[in-house]
């Protein structure tokens, strides 16, 4: 589950925002690096509140527990109308183009309006995965653990071709250098927004906490799969990354927006393209279907807790799974993918979830305090110096965002902080009943 759902479009299709982002190398490979102690201080941190509550929801149910219903409502509220859309709409597109660069066709050919092919086919992505998540958690597994098995050998394999094989650069006459295009901005509000992508390839950490009601033996599974997961990651991250740049170079990366397809041409020719471009259409929908399976748990979770719809809440008799929420989800982000492009659906969920992140993690300093005789099966690593970083971190990423990008951030909170008088008139109306 953390590797399915953690390496999806984000390697494949980030390096190259960051590269327009970040043009020189040394500070290009600080920014991956950087991603990858993040997101192992994020895996270690959450380790400690998975195992000590093991329940479906993951983040909900640790900022509930810590600060209350009204920040963990908020959570769910973000994750309904901002995160888990702009989450399944920007792996689904990835998928798609990938899809079409498999066939040899044009993706980024009109469709319907302004709507291209690669929208469209990945709204029938979105709509595949939600009904197999619909019909069960163990057909959602099958998916998930074949995915993730291809995905990882995928990108292993090319990586040792990368650095064992004779390049061939004249094959990528097409594809040119491109100038940066944030050179406006200072070094450090550059980098700042170049962590946003690298971010959105890290994450996945959390995700296995939205289905730890689910996980036989949780006080010992969750800690160990939340950290060797996230380590195999940044191991497989950073591996590619050092094969683009020795296929595909920096200063190419920007107009190579399917680097990893790019990277096979150079070394395999053609059939390079074809094996990679598979690869990363079944990577992707592997993690279209880890976000399904994931996401939904806080909707049912919220409804237990009576703060959402009740039939949100409700298991389906036969199948076992929270039907209603994985509908909703799915319906969600149809809507999204129709909508919006892929970069900015991934800069939509990093600045959408970052902040719930940042109380997740702040949770660990709460809990220790608030509970200090509560059993904890893991603790963890580093504390507090490990939590602290990840906070920091995020307070610098977000107060960036909000600086660099002023009216999408805003924009964001609005729609956030629009669940406050959602979540009174809930509780109100709870109370009457």
């Amino acid at each position: 589950m953390v590797v399915g759902s953690t390496i999806g479009s984000g390697i494949f299709r980030t390096p190259a925002v960051v590269a327009s982002r970040l043009p020189d190398l040394p500070v290009f490979v600080t920014g991956w690096v950087l991603g990858a102690v993040l997101a192992l201080a994020g895996a270690l941190t959450y380790s400690e509140l998975a195992a000590m509550y093991p329940r479906t929801g993951g983040i909900y149910v640790y900022i509930r527990e810590a600060f209350g219903r009204a920040p963990a409502f908020l959570f769910g509220w973000a994750e309904l109308l901002l995160i888990r859309p702009a989450a399944l709409g920007a792996v689904s597109i990835v998928s798609a183009e990938y899809f079409w660069r498999l066939i040899g066709r044009e993706g980024a050919a009109p469709f319907l309006g302004d709507m291209t092919v690669a929208q469209a086919t990945a709204v029938l992505f979105i709509i595949i995965i939600g009904t197999v998540n619909y019909r069960g958690v163990q057909l959602g597994a099958v998916v998930q653990n074949v995915s993730t098995v291809f995905k990882v050998g995928a990108l292993g394999l090319l990586i040792l071709l990368g650095f064992v094989m004779t390049p061939n650069p004249d094959a990528l006459t097409s594809v040119q250098p491109v100038s940066p295009v944030l050179s406006a901005l200072s070094p450090v509000s550059a980098f700042g927004l170049a962590l946003v992508p690298i971010l959105w390839a890290y994450d996945g950490f959390a995700d296995l906490g939205f289905v730890s009601g689910e996980v036989k033996d949780p006080q010992r599974t969750l800690p160990k799969a939340l950290f060797a997961g996230t380590l195999l990651v940044v191991a497989v991250y950073l591996g590619a990354n050092a094969v683009y740049l020795h296929l595909v170079g920096l200063a190419r990366m920007p107009g190579s927006p399917l680097v990893a397809a790019d990277a096979a041409l150079v070394i395999l020719g053609h059939a390079g393209v074809v094996f990679v471009s598979a690869a990363v259409m079944v990577s992707t929908f592997g993690t279209l279907n880890g976000s399904t399976m994931t996401g939904p748990r806080v909707f049912y979770a919220m409804a237990e807790d009576g703060l959402f719809f009740k039939k949100l809440g409700e298991v389906h008799p036969r199948f076992g799974t929270p039907a209603a929420a994985i509908v909703l989800a799915a319906t969600l982000g149809v809507v999204y993918v129709s909508l919006r492009e892929f970069a900015e659906l991934a800069d939509q969920f990093i600045i959408g979830i970052w902040p719930f992140y940042a109380l997740g993690v702040a949770a660990v300093f709460v809990l220790r305090r608030r509970l200090p005789d509560m059993p904890r099966p893991y603790r963890t690593w580093g504390y507090p110096v490990v939590p602290a970083l990840f906070l920091l971190a995020a307070l610098f990423i977000l107060g960036n965002y909000m600086v660099s990008k002023p009216l999408i951030f805003a924009a964001d909170v609005a729609v956030v902080l629009a669940g406050l008088p959602v979540y009174w008139w809930w509780e109100k109306r709870a109370a009457r009943k």
